[in-house]
């Protein structure tokens, strides 16, 4: 496969050109245009941010590509799937809600927020894919129901896939409720005892009897027969059931890439990611620390793949910033230790591993790590 093209400017600006025309210009260099907006629905899948987090994207980058699909004759919506976690983003008036605090409302952006997999997170498009891993991939209906995907990433660490790109931001972030768990475990929800009040409320929605009634007036999720769907998560009132996180980072990458495949195949794609305030975790967080290096730029490319790639070369050449996790990680080498070369997002969460998801993508045809990066000033 030959190289990837990937497009790239620094987060310079001047009374010539703001950064949201810098943006503009980036994705017309890129080949933004070559795709046909004509009447279509475009989705720009993008991460709203939890509450209280406050490194997500602004709005005003989502508006430049709204406007930008506008110009072009389509018909352009904001949208994201719901949390499989505890946060304000469990449901889709939660977060409706977070989306418009966070300066995500049609106001501000110029087009509507849609969530994707519906008011429970249950909305799904089942997408057959008979990948290594996942068969049938289940994504949120109104990213499959769309004609064009332009995902718009913010580039950060991640604690559980080393680092968030266009992969994370297109698979993880567009699986439904079932979807999501099925890349985090092996599918399955187990119940907290010490939460759980026995009010009944997972047997009711449950269409295949998994929830059980012990005679500790405690419920226990039956295996044999869970399918996985996801819906007691939703209706638990307590917040009592979650899912079981058994699979090894490296299958939760693989499943990843697998299920970006199944958003991208068959239509029109085109990624961008911004390099800046590089927190060290996901914007799925309540909060946000200090970013580990310094705010780099903005990238475009029809490649997810090669996109994430260059973003993770470019973070990895960067100087650590000093009091951040990365900066106190790599204090506490010795002399002899600090001076081997290093990888930013493998010291930020030494427990994860971001390569896996990378070869695999490869590997199934969704891109190709091999890129040429284009700077165009």
């Amino acid at each position: 496969m030959d190289k990837s093209k990937v497009y790239f400017t620094d987060f310079r600006a001047s009374e010539r050109e703001n950064l949201l025309q810098k943006l503009h210009r980036l994705m017309k260099t890129a080949g933004f245009e070559s795709i046909d907006f004509r009447d279509k629905y475009a989705a720009i899948k993008l991460h709203f941010g939890e509450y209280g987090n406050l490194a997500f994207l602004r709005p005003n980058y989502a508006k430049v590509v709204a406007d930008y699909v506008k110009e072009l004759g389509g018909r352009p919506f904001l949208t994201d799937c719901n949390t499989l976690y505890v946060g304000s983003r469990k449901n889709a008036l939660d977060h409706l809600e977070t989306a418009y605090v966070n300066g995500f409302s049609p106001l501000q952006t110029g087009c509507h927020v849609i969530i994707a997999d519906g008011l429970k997170g249950t909305d799904e498009t089942i997408v057959p894919i008979d990948g290594e891993y996942v068969r049938e991939a289940k994504i949120g209906h109104a990213i499959m129901d769309a004609d064009v995907i332009i995902s718009l990433t913010h580039f950060k660490g991640h604690e559980m896939a080393g680092f968030g790109g266009a992969l994370k931001n297109l698979g993880m972030g567009s699986g439904s409720r079932a979807g999501k768990m099925e890349q985090h475990c092996d599918g399955k929800p187990e119940v907290d005892e010490s939460l759980c009040v026995g009010c009944g409320s997972c047997q009711k929605i449950c269409a295949h009897g998994a929830p059980i009634m012990q005679d500790n007036k405690k419920i226990k999720i039956d295996w044999d027969r869970c399918v996985g769907c996801g819906r007691c998560l939703a209706v638990c009132p307590k917040d009592a059931i979650a899912a079981k996180f058994a699979d090894s980072i490296a299958m939760l990458n693989c499943k990843m890439a697998e299920y970006s495949l199944a958003v991208c195949k068959g239509r029109p794609c085109f990624h961008v990611s911004l390099i800046c305030d590089v927190s060290p975790n996901c914007d799925c967080h309540g909060e946000n620390d200090v970013p580990i290096i310094p705010d780099i730029g903005m990238l475009a490319s029809f490649d997810p793949v090669a996109l994430d790639r260059a973003c993770v070369d470019l973070c990895n050449k960067m100087t650590p910033v000093q009091d951040s996790i990365l900066g106190e990680n790599l204090a506490k080498l010795s002399a002899d230790e600090a001076g081997h070369p290093h990888d930013h997002f493998d010291m930020t969460h030494p427990d994860t591993e971001w390569r896996s998801c990378l070869e695999h993508a490869k590997k199934i045809g969704l891109g190709t790590d091999e890129y040429e990066l284009i700077d165009i000033g």
